[in-house]
């Protein structure tokens, strides 16, 4: 079976939604999820999506 769409929803994105996550400052890293910081949006990656909901 084909894959053509595989990472179809982020290819019009900036760098195909890869860049820095402002939290663990990690480089080249998909950062797709919306978080709230220091009362800010931000995009952060997945496992600090996931650290801050679970701080919640």
């Amino acid at each position: 079976m084909s894959k053509a769409h595989r990472g179809f929803g982020i290819r019009d994105q900036k760098n195909n939604g890869r860049g820095t996550c402002p939290v663990c400052n990690r480089t080249g890293i998909k950062v797709l999820y919306d978080a709230k910081i220091d009362e800010q949006a931000a995009k952060v990656c997945k496992q600090c999506s996931a650290k801050l909901k679970n701080a919640k």
